[in-house]
């Protein structure tokens, strides 16, 4: 029974826990949901809800496309570029539904849980664009689970309120100089880390070399050798 149970939990079989929640980490219930919301206290992955207002859906937006285009990806640079700063990102979605539950939502997913964890800690007591932000940790794993596959086609018959995302992406160009920026970021520091450790190791090298050239030329050790 028990495997039974972990089989299917999340899942659309799993009758007591919420499988949009699990999946997408929102649910357009929300707390009226018939199925818990089982909110994780360790994952890779935060969602900051309702963070992207895409111009596009203001009815008086007169943006065309390239300006629209251009207006997120400075924003996804902006919001990337601060994340880094907690820790490697893996991946950084941003939802182009207007459902209530998924509208403008950001989901990062870290290489350590630890970034993740800090990332949500930090971003609570933050602005942005005059608005405070609502980060808390994600049960998401597998963005191709969460993504909406007809979308990505092209034929999804429930446009923007669809229960699973839609993503908006960056220019290929601006995709491809974040994550390459970030690894050598990484790169970078890991040799600035390695490099202070040698130094760190080499300093008490000589030290010690100090300690024991001291110890040996000090008066009381030559009086010592005298009278044996």
């Amino acid at each position: 029974m028990a495997e039974y149970l972990a089989s299917i939990y999340g899942t659309e079989k799993d009758k007591v826990n919420c499988s949009f929640y699990f999946k997408i980490g929102a649910c357009r219930h929300g707390d009226r949901c018939s199925r818990k919301h089982v909110k994780p206290t360790f994952s890779q992955t935060l969602l900051i809800a309702n963070m992207y207002k895409n111009p596009a859906h203001d009815p008086n937006n007169h943006m065309n496309e390239a300006q629209l285009q251009n207006d997120f990806d400075l924003f996804y640079e902006d919001v990337f570029t601060e994340l880094a700063s907690y820790g490697e990102i893996e991946e950084m979605v941003v939802c182009d539904n207007v459902g209530d539950h998924l509208v403008g939502n950001v989901y990062c997913q870290f290489r350590l849980e630890e970034s993740a964890g800090n990332a949500v800690t930090s971003l609570n007591n933050r602005f942005y664009a005059g608005r405070p932000l609502y980060a808390e940790l994600s049960p998401v794993t597998d963005f191709r689970e969460a993504c909406c596959r007809q979308h990505e086609i092209s034929e999804c018959n429930r446009g923007g309120f669809c229960n699973f995302m839609h993503l908006k992406h960056p220019s290929r160009q601006l995709r491809r100089e974040l994550y390459e920026g970030q690894r050598l970021d990484i790169r970078e520091k890991r040799r600035e880390e390695m490099r202070r450790e040698d130094e760190e190791r080499r300093s008490r090298d000589r030290d010690y070399q100090h300690e024991r050239s001291d110890y040996k030329a000090s008066p009381e050790q030559s009086e010592i050798k005298q009278e044996y």
